[in-house]
């Protein structure tokens, strides 16, 4: 008797190939009668094998149809919705644009263009549309740096259509978009860009792309630049390009904002005083004392951010700039402090996550009665403790 072949029913292409073509269409079509979105798959992968003009046309009618759309898209349709989104991006990266690459380019401009009518009409308390753009940005750029400058024209347009949402999408892209593409979209925008504050988002996210230090500096504006945490971001700026002495007077510019300033400097509330200044600002000023040369101010101060506090990030970054076996002394007094700061929770999680458990045991055993008060990851610290130091765990329980 002859031996009957292995037969594997596990779902794999090498499998399925057995069944034929003939076979496999039929499913296909028997599948897609009741899924749209396969359909519409099926509809674009026909298109794509009879050509790249056919394949635009197809894709066209998809984003017109979702573009005329008023219905309501509840919570339970917004994921099928989004996978067709991604289905039709797809195809223009992978079918479209490497036959045509202007063409891809506008086409997915306009599936771009259908973001603000979406974002109105779909139901989203996840943020999976918004996100779901963010993820094509690379896309888009990418591409945009393939095509020339007549394609390019309609990017630009589109920039003077959304600057708020394309500001977003340029950050979103990372490094997609280039510097030369950058500085090529930037010259060609429309002078009066700049007047609107999404204008001038869009040109400052524009001019970073571009490494135009100057034009992004130019278009920080003077309220902006009192801001702890922009006037730490324009200090970086200037200190990767070297200039030091400029890094200094944006910190300082923070020091004394204008009272007038609130939206950006004091709150909304008018009996407010200043703000205290920010860690990013902090971290900026450590950096300007460093390249200035005070090292030891730049160490004294982070000494005294640690002490304030407990910041082990900070303190690695002390400990790391200290000669041999000085950091061992700084560590102990560092632990030391820790033990008797006012804040036994960062106190903990600084000891835990260091990590110095014999330390952290010895502070719950200390500090008995605050232990018992922690909350958050009191479950996480106990198992930790447990097998070494148990007395501590068991207070912690408590």
């Amino acid at each position: 008797m002859a031996r009957q072949p292995k037969i594997s029913t596990r779902l794999s292409a090498a499998n399925l190939v057995h069944l034929g073509a003939p076979r496999l269409a039929d499913l296909l079509i028997e599948a897609g009668a009741g899924n749209a979105n396969l359909k519409r798959r099926l509809r674009l992968e026909l298109a794509a094998d009879a050509g790249p003009d056919l394949l635009a046309l197809e894709i066209d009618k998809r984003i017109t149809a979702v573009s005329v759309a008023r219905t309501r898209v509840s919570w339970r349709k917004r994921g099928e919705l989004i996978d067709d989104l991604n289905t039709h991006r797809n195809m223009i990266v992978e079918r479209l644009a490497p036959e045509a690459p202007g063409e891809a380019l506008a086409v997915l401009i306009r599936w771009f263009d259908l973001y603000p009518g979406l974002a109105a009409r779909v139901k989203d308390t996840k943020g999976e549309l918004p996100a779901a753009f963010e993820a094509a940005a690379p896309d888009l750029f990418a591409l945009a740096e393939t095509v020339d400058d007549q394609a390019l024209r309609d990017l630009i347009d589109a920039l003077g259509r959304c600057p708020q949402d394309y500001a977003r999408w340029i950050s979103a892209g990372g490094d997609a978009l280039r510097p030369r593409a950058a500085r090529r979209l930037l010259d060609s925008l429309d002078a009066s860009a700049g007047k609107t504050p999404s204008g001038r988002n869009l040109l400052r996210r524009l001019a970073d792309k571009a490494e135009d230090l100057d034009l992004w500096l130019s278009l920080v504006t003077p309220e902006q630049a009192e801001s702890p945490d922009i006037a730490a971001d324009i200090a970086r700026r200037l200190l990767a390009a070297g200039r030091v002495a400029e890094a200094r007077a944006a910190l300082e510019g923070a020091l004394h904002p204008s009272a007038l300033n609130r939206r950006w400097t004091f709150g909304h509330n008018p009996t407010d005083g200043a703000p205290r200044l920010s860690p990013a600002w902090e971290a900026a000023s450590i950096e300007v004392l460093d390249a200035e040369g005070h090292r030891q101010e730049a160490q004294d101060l982070r000494w005294s951010l640690f002490e304030r506090d407990l910041s082990a990030p900070v303190l690695r970054d002390y400990l790391s700039r200290l000669p041999d076996f000085d950091d061992v002394e700084a560590l102990d007094q560092a632990f030391a402090h820790a033990a008797t700061h006012p804040d036994f929770e960062a106190a903990m999680r600084l000891l835990m996550d260091w990590p110095a458990h014999r330390e952290a045991a010895a502070l719950v055993l200390a500090r008995p009665r605050e232990a018992r008060q922690l909350r958050l990851q009191a479950d996480d610290w106990t198992s930790r403790l447990a097998q070494r130091y148990p007395e501590a765990a068991e207070i912690l329980t408590n």
